[in-house]
């Protein structure tokens, strides 16, 4: 394969002690022999098109629905054998839909049938959930998906004439869609609609929501249980963004040509390393889906390659007039400032080519350090308010808009462990937000501003916490960072913001919140969550919301939260949203300024 014959050059960035052979490859794609189950629809069984065929039925078919009948797409059938999930849809006439494959597992979009609205906790092992409505599929894995990597699908016919689809999942798996349905994968996912947001958010039943949020169930392991993050590179100045332009040192070579990238795998993150002759000269134009490197001074022949990695699509080479364009197709957004990093390595001894190495990840963060002046958060107005002799006299009093910042955790409580401590970093930001937000008038209370709970009963703490949203005050914020077990860490990764119907607007809160952080730092948006019942969140009485500022599992996003510069810009989208928030109304009270609602 292309990719490994790349990363076997053990160069990669030619750095001492070939960093590249010291990583594990969590993406490495060999089966060993399997034994596949038989799918049976009615008498006849279907076995994977291409797949060995069985010597005995060692998985176990669940119950599942029957095959739909007037245009319905129903619940599917599923068994596992080993690490492996086999699940299989039944098509009625004239259905069809698209696949597509991403860092958390299959989308299917159906058209022709009936979706029926169906949330499941897991199908198997590599499975973890299934959730369906609004004309869409999703199911949850517990590795990422490349396009050929993690999964199998194909169709078959049974015994009665009807069609089925079969889709296998497996952390060793590879193939991707067959032959006959390769036309019907979509390299990114076409962003849902209200309806299909909706059934993606559904609870999932009151049997399984829990208190707390995910990342809080999540068993503390060492450390070294984790992905290792990808080595830095020498000379690294993390207070020093990447250029977007520059040139190699040295004097242009007339002819010089440009040998293909070298590539290499880490968790989390794709390293590819361009060696410019001196003199070439670079621009890098990250838009969309991609990055765009524009080259002067060197040539190259018209090269590319596909499915390179989870976070590289595929990389092209196109010669211009002047030089090459080259094109990395990510498999994430990509922003000025996140999603990528560049920075040009000097030449090894013996060689005169520097190394213009990116790094690509959708778990990378904009860590630019912020300006004075850009730490600052405009002023809010006061609220009305009234009580007391002033309600009869038909007055009104202004005073501060109070908020209230939950640090998640502390004292005895650490909350999510990896390359970060939850209650440190909690606690860090909530001080930051506190300062911004007195700075422009509003009285921020922190639910505590030292290493300390609120109550050694976990549950009494919860409460403790939403109860000091008092009357009076206009909002609540809880600030977490989550944590997946070990062998999902590579799922986690980015911000997302929790709320419950505690309140008509803590909705609208949670989606100012999850805008403005994500705005301010360039992280992954992993959208709203209302699916668990949270305590916290549950038990307050006015407009709450609970935000995930990051995943301590993750070997890129754990990096992140040891980041000051990332928590800084974490501050500052929090206490512009709840700015947000309180000048337009969503606050217990109206708008800061404004009469009440």
């Amino acid at each position: 394969m292309l990719l490994s014959s790349l990363v076997s050059y053990g160069l990669l960035c030619a750095l001492p002690g070939t960093w590249a052979s010291a990583q594990a490859d969590p993406f490495q794609r060999g089966a060993p022999p399997q034994v596949f189950p038989s799918v049976r629809a009615g008498t006849a069984a279907v076995t994977v098109p291409g797949a060995a065929a069985p010597t005995s039925q060692t998985g176990t078919v669940s119950a599942g629905a029957s095959t739909p009948v007037g245009g319905v797409f129903a619940a599917p059938r599923a068994s596992s054998d080993g690490s492996q999930t086999r699940v299989v849809f039944d098509l009625t006439p004239g259905v069809t839909y698209t696949l597509t494959p991403t860092f958390g597992g299959l989308r299917l979009d159906v058209k022709g049938a009936r979706v029926v609205p169906t949330v499941r906790n897991t199908l198997g092992p590599s499975v973890t959930e299934y959730r369906a409505g609004g004309g869409q599929v999703t199911l949850v894995t517990p590795f990422p998906l490349g396009l050929t990597e993690g999964w199998r699908a194909s169709e078959a016919t049974v015994a009665s004439g009807a069609r089925v689809l079969i889709l296998e999942f497996g952390p060793t798996l590879a193939g991707g869609a067959s032959a006959a349905l390769r036309g019907l994968v979509r390299p990114t996912a076409l962003p849902p609609t209200p309806d299909e947001r909706q059934a993606l958010s559904a609870p999932i039943g009151t049997a399984l929501a829990q208190q707390l949020p995910p990342g809080d169930t999540v068993a503390p392991v060492p450390r070294s249980a984790l992905p290792a993050p990808a080595p830095a590179l020498p000379g690294h100045d993390p207070e020093k963004p990447s250029a977007l332009s520059g040139r190699a040192p040295g004097n242009p070579q007339p002819g010089a040509s440009l040998v293909p990238p070298r590539l290499g795998k880490n968790p989390g993150m794709t390293r590819v390393v361009l060696d410019l002759p001196p003199g070439t000269g670079y621009r890098l134009v990250p838009a969309g889906l991609g990055l765009r490197i524009e080259l002067t001074g060197v040539s190259a022949a018209p090269l590319s390659a596909q499915n390179v990695s989870p976070e590289v699509r595929s990389w092209r080479y196109d010669p211009v007039t002047d030089g090459v364009n080259v094109t990395l197709n990510a498999a994430g957004p990509l922003t000025e400032r996140s999603g990528w990093r560049a920075q040009l390595v000097p030449p090894t001894p013996g060689s005169d080519r520097s190394r213009l190495a990116i790094d690509l990840s959708p778990a990378l963060a904009n860590l630019t350090p912020l300006n004075p002046r850009e730490k600052v958060v405009a002023a809010v107005p006061p609220m009305r308010s009234l009580g007391g002799t002033a309600l009869l006299a038909l007055s009104a009093t202004l005073s501060q808009p109070r908020v209230v910042i939950d640090p998640g955790h502390g004292g005895r409580d650490p909350g999510a462990q990896g390359s970060i401590s939850e209650k440190q970093v909690t606690l860090a930001v909530a001080l930051r937000v506190r300062d911004l937000l007195r700075a422009a008038g509003v009285d921020a209370v922190l639910t505590r501003d030292t290493d300390r709970e609120l109550n050694p009963v976990k549950n009494t703490d919860l409460v403790m916490r939403a109860q000091m949203g008092t009357p009076g005050t206009q909002l609540f914020l809880s600030i977490h960072v989550n944590s997946m077990e070990p062998v999902n860490a590579l799922r986690g990764y980015g911000v997302e913001t929790w709320w419950n119907p505690n309140h008509p607007l803590s909705s609208t809160l949670a989606g100012i919140i999850e805008k403005n952080v994500v705005g301010a730092t360039g992280a992954y948006d992993r959208g709203l969550r209302s699916n668990r019942s949270l305590a916290v969140l549950r038990n307050s009485r006015i407009p709450a919301a609970l935000v995930e500022i990051g995943y301590t599992s993750h070997p890129v996003d754990g990096l992140n939260l040891k980041d000051d510069n990332y928590l800084d810009r974490v501050a500052l989208g929090i206490a512009q949203g709840i700015r947000e928030a309180l000048v337009s109304g969503v606050a217990a009270g109206g708008a800061a300024g404004g009469a009440e609602n």
